[in-house]
């Protein structure tokens, strides 16, 4: 499988196209990031589901949970306390308001998300999504949908925060690759507005 070029000291590759992007590390105290690393791993009722991809069916190689407003959105857990004092602190640096968030458990390097973009209907023609990492610090690669040789990376570091402004999900795809080598646990929030 591909993989990008080694990171430089400021965590993510030269150019990175910031009207599309906007990282902020340490959004989080470190002993809260922790905490909340151990919390979501233990307490999250995670779930993995399958893919059906050329006739066969895979598990998804990682383990997720939605919560949402429950009496608006079919199939969301309620907001916990924790999930809504993060909302609470990335809405403002958004500039929108969240009405669900997916949670990601990566268990190891195995597990990944391949290239894709966020472009479901119910998510607008034009979505905006915040996300913020706990635990091992993973590579998040974009490529433009029109030449695949054009690419990015930033390092989702521990408590990091990554706004995926209008415009990503339309022109650019986006994964999480697996790694060859060893890698912890990792949690990552991606907060949406469900219209």
């Amino acid at each position: 499988m591909e993989q990008l070029a080694l990171f430089p000291a400021a965590g993510q590759t030269k150019g990175l196209p910031k009207h599309l992007l906007e990282y902020t590390a340490g959004l989080i105290p470190p002993a809260e990031s922790d905490r909340l690393l151990k919390h979501f791993i233990d307490t999250t009722p995670w779930t993995q589901t399958t893919q059906k991809l050329w006739e066969k069916t895979y598990l998804t190689p990682r383990l997720t949970c939605w919560y949402g407003e429950t009496d608006k959105i079919e199939g969301t857990l309620p907001w916990t306390d924790e999930l809504s004092a993060i909302r609470a602190l990335v809405e403002p640096l958004a500039g929108i308001r969240f009405n669900t968030v997916l949670l990601n458990y990566y268990r190891d390097g195995n597990d990944s998300v391949a290239w894709h973009s966020d472009k479901e209907s119910i998510l607008g023609s034009q979505p905006v999504i915040a996300s913020v990492s706990f635990g091992e610090v993973r590579s998040f690669d974009i490529r433009s949908k029109v030449d695949h040789s054009e690419k990015y990376s930033v390092r989702l570091e521990h408590s990091s925060f990554l706004l995926m402004k209008s415009g990503l999900q339309e022109g650019w795809d986006h994964r999480i690759a697996k790694s060859a080598k060893p890698m912890k646990s990792r949690i990552n929030l991606t907060f949406r507005q469900v219209i």
